[in-house]
């Protein structure tokens, strides 16, 4: 990884990204709903935005874990994906999604329809890894996310280990 300067500490609010968007019978799968794919691309996308806004500059997916489909998006819903940065290390960062939907037709209060961690990695123009501002968590919401945050990186850390030391062993 390329060394830098000290980078100043950001908040989670200063790279928090809401994105909006109707889905169309093209977004379907052969259920007549949503296709999943269409709901993660989402998610992939706007975490990328927020990764990005924190560290001034492109970040990579590394890992997107723990997603889940809580509900059906169908035809006309218009679906929301909140994204947040829970945590920062040397270069990567969690980002935290939330995808809600209501309908387009109806003043409806929006439905959970997803949630998802995803890992992303800051690099430099040669694709390497690169130093990312420290998070600096503001609220009591934020300081809660940014330990399960941490808990889910020791986690998948573990799990790595132990894939990696069964692949020596097979």
């Amino acid at each position: 990884m390329h060394e830098s300067t000290t980078l100043t500490g950001r908040p989670p609010s200063a790279s928090r990204l809401t994105l909006s968007q109707i889905m169309d019978q093209h977004h379907t799968n052969l259920m007549g709903t949503v296709h999943g794919g269409r709901i993660l691309n989402l998610i992939d996308s706007v975490a990328g935005v927020v990764a990005a806004r924190h560290s001034d500059g492109p970040a990579v997916t590394a890992a997107i874990d723990e997603t889940a489909f809580l509900r059906a998006v169908r035809v006309g819903d218009v679906v929301h994906v909140d994204a947040r940065i829970t945590w920062a290390g040397r270069s990567s960062m969690e980002v935290a999604v939330k995808v809600s939907a209501d309908r387009w037709d109806r003043a409806v209060p929006p439905v959970d329809v997803a949630t998802a961690h995803l890992v992303m990695v800051a690099v430099d123009d040669d694709g390497q890894p690169r130093a990312v501002p420290p998070l600096l968590p503001e609220t009591d919401g934020d300081r809660r996310r940014y330990r399960e945050a941490q808990i889910r990186r020791e986690h998948r850390l573990a799990l790595r280990r132990a894939l990696l030391d069964g692949a020596e062993e097979g």
